[in-house]
């Protein structure tokens, strides 16, 4: 993923959710995952697909059960 398309597509999930706290860092190793995180806290992990030359993004947002709150 280009430096170009992680900036292009953190400024649309910036806007989509209304938060400027979403930042996708670029990987440290071609290859590697990159990752996307709100205010510092990891959240998931953004993927590239090229089908056909179509461009598409995938985020994959990962929810521990250890951290969701007791049931009321």
């Amino acid at each position: 993923m280009t430096a170009n398309e992680i900036a292009r597509v953190q400024s649309y999930l910036r806007h989509i959710f209304g938060n400027d706290r979403i930042a996708i860092s670029p990987p440290i190793r071609p290859g590697t995952p990159v990752e996307v995180s709100i205010a510092g806290e990891f959240i998931g992990v953004l993927y590239r697909d090229d089908e056909e030359g179509e461009i598409s993004f995938t985020l994959n947002i990962s929810i521990l059960e250890e951290d969701l709150p007791p049931v009321a």
